[in-house]
């Protein structure tokens, strides 16, 4: 069960990202379709500064996601190089909503990141918790 605090702590998160980032995510699930668009989202629980296209190199990208696993190998080396962490990742429903799918739940780590889901309608932000995944509101910042 959940906590009423951990209620509250939920809530009270806000993920932001700039226009900038926002458009990336976008155009990189445009060109991506008909398959799945993924990438990193480099940053922290809250506020997303950069996203990292990565190739999709799942045997089936039209319906699951792999990130390139040099772009991570590179992203967590440069992440110890005092560069920014990775907070999450992103992955495109080309033809389905932007929320988890039965494949993602499955294949989360429950590690507390943040995932971004481009689906049709937009992107919906979500933290995979350790009981699944929960929405997190976002809002577009330039500041």
């Amino acid at each position: 069960m959940i906590s009423p605090e951990s209620m509250l702590q939920r809530w009270a998160m806000i993920v932001e990202l700039s226009s900038a980032v926002f458009a990336d995510m976008r155009d990189h699930a445009i060109r991506a379709h008909p398959e799945e668009a993924c990438g990193l989202l480099l940053g922290d629980a809250t506020r997303i500064m950069k996203y990292v296209p990565a190739a999709n190199v799942h045997a089936r990208p039209a319906t699951h996601f792999e990130i390139d696993p040099l772009v991570l190998i590179a992203a967590h080396k440069a992440a110890r190089a005092g560069g920014t962490a990775i907070a999450g990742y992103f992955h495109s429903h080309p033809h389905g909503a932007a929320r988890p799918s039965a494949t993602d739940r499955a294949m989360a780590a429950h590690d507390g990141a943040v995932w971004a889901i481009w689906g049709e309608g937009g992107v919906e932000f979500w933290k995979d918790e350790a009981d699944g995944f929960a929405a997190l509101p976002y809002r577009l910042s330039d500041g």
